[in-house]
């Protein structure tokens, strides 16, 4: 792709496409026990527990799908926070990317990153997406998943390394289109195999 810039190549992956960080997070929920004793002389008892003081046992969750889907989508937003790093740094080294993604989405970031490197360019800022999963097939032999995502990279810019030159993308591309992504669960967790720009606004 020699000069041609990785943003404007995700732009123009489809005849008028464009190609956020996303992060998701996840919230820990803790229990916390508390014990009490009586007060008084050697001949006091000691005070029954309450059920406020016992420690619940722990509890699976009634909706494993849904557990599922944030799975898949905290996947996803590590996915492309490594692969915006990466681009930024203008190396894969420390980002953890093949850690989130392998297969075609994998290759797929591993060539636009040579391409980007080799034209003296870097990416500055972070696309911004909104993501929810569309398909899940938990009872397949590998498990997976479908990411509809609406991709917005306006605010991921292609700047020149040496300069700090904000370079700007080829007339009639889109800076915000849909994508379809998709997951597999393998034996050390989720992982993103595809990413398919559908070359239209979203």
């Amino acid at each position: 792709m020699s000069s041609v810039r990785v943003r404007d190549h995700y732009a123009g992956r489809f005849k008028n496409s464009a190609f956020m960080l996303f992060v998701v997070g996840c919230t820990a929920l803790t229990a916390t026990s508390c014990s009490g004793r009586a007060s008084g002389g050697a001949d006091a008892k000691p005070t029954p527990a309450t059920p406020s003081s016992v420690k619940p046992a722990p509890t699976k969750s009634a909706d494993p799908e849904s557990a599922a889907k944030q799975e898949v989508l905290a996947v996803y937003g590590n996915y492309w926070a490594a692969q915006v790093k990466a681009y930024a740094q203008g190396s894969e080294k420390g980002t953890g990317l093949q850690k989130y993604a392998t297969l075609d989405a994998l290759g797929r970031s591993r060539t636009d990153l040579l391409n980007l490197s080799g034209a003296g360019n870097a990416m500055k800022g972070a696309p911004k997406h909104d993501a929810k999963v569309t398909a899940l097939g938990l009872d397949k032999k590998t498990p997976d998943a479908t990411i509809t995502d609406c991709l917005d990279i306006s605010s991921w810019q292609t700047i020149n390394r040496k300069t700090g030159k904000v370079l700007t993308l080829s007339h009639g591309n889109l800076t915000r289109y849909l994508t379809v992504v998709s997951a597999e669960k393998w034996p050390n967790g989720w992982m993103i195999t595809k990413v398919q720009p559908m070359g239209r606004k979203c």
